[in-house]
């Protein structure tokens, strides 16, 4: 290495020899074991791994909704598994955008009041709110749906909703589980086609857990979890 060049920038998730144990009455389960895993700004990574590999443990972790047994976690160069409750949630309103399976979107609000909701928990004024939400629709490709209910749309259309859900407060890491399961394949597609634009595009850094190796083709890399293990990983 040349004497002059620059270190490389450290990763914006950090996992060392992380474990994370269950206990359930008097047994202990231990569901991850030891694991190592760096993923730089930028990326967009696939886990995949049979039910019960502790996948969505894993993706749990980083998006701060569960907290280690041991090891190492950080994000952004951030300790986050050393975080109190009322510090973690307010550095996943700030960092992360959650996306899931199911839309989880309010039935009586319309398209543009579901991708507010976040802000609410902003010092945001309401004009402000309706402006950011207005354009994250747009990105998606919804900004002519922004009054219309859950109901008035399709599934894909209620996935787009829920993806600018996500990206309205202009999170650093966007964690996603699972996020074409309730999709045919050609909507599969169009929503995986957008997430691999926010990636490349937008810089987002995407952590996607998914059965389908179709999706995982989207991604930049696919890394492999069994029985709590990373067995493999390998680019795309």
């Amino acid at each position: 290495m040349a004497a002059n060049a620059a270190p490389s920038p450290a990763p914006l998730v950090e996992i060392r020899n992380l474990t994370k144990t269950y206990v359930r009455g008097r047994q202990r389960v231990e569901v991850l074991h030891g694991i190592d895993l760096d993923i730089p700004e930028g990326d967009f990574v696939a886990l995949m791994g049979p039910s019960g590999s502790g996948k969505t443990t894993l993706l749990n972790l980083i998006g701060g909704i569960d907290s280690p047994s041991s090891g190492l976690l950080k994000v952004g160069g951030q300790r986050i598994d050393d975080y109190g409750a009322d510090e973690l949630a307010r550095w996943r309103a700030e960092t992360v955008g959650f996306i899931f399976q199911s839309y989880n979107l309010m039935p009586v609000l319309t398209a543009q009041k579901n991708v507010e909701l976040p802000l609410l928990l902003t010092d945001f004024g309401a004009r402000e709110r309706a402006r950011r939400a207005r354009l994250a629709l747009e990105l998606v490709g919804l900004g002519e749906r922004a009054g219309h209910k859950p109901n008035e749309l399709s599934g894909g259309q209620q996935q787009r909703v829920a993806i600018a859900r996500a990206l309205v407060s202009d999170p650093r890491l966007l964690i996603c589980d699972e996020p074409t399961g309730d999709l045919d394949r050609k909507t599969a597609d169009e929503v995986l086609r957008l997430l691999q634009r926010l990636n490349a595009d937008f810089g987002k850094t995407i952590i996607m857990v998914t059965h389908d190796p179709k999706a995982a083709e989207y991604a930049r890399r696919t890394v492999h979890l069994d029985k709590g293990t990373l067995v493999q990983e390998a680019a795309h």
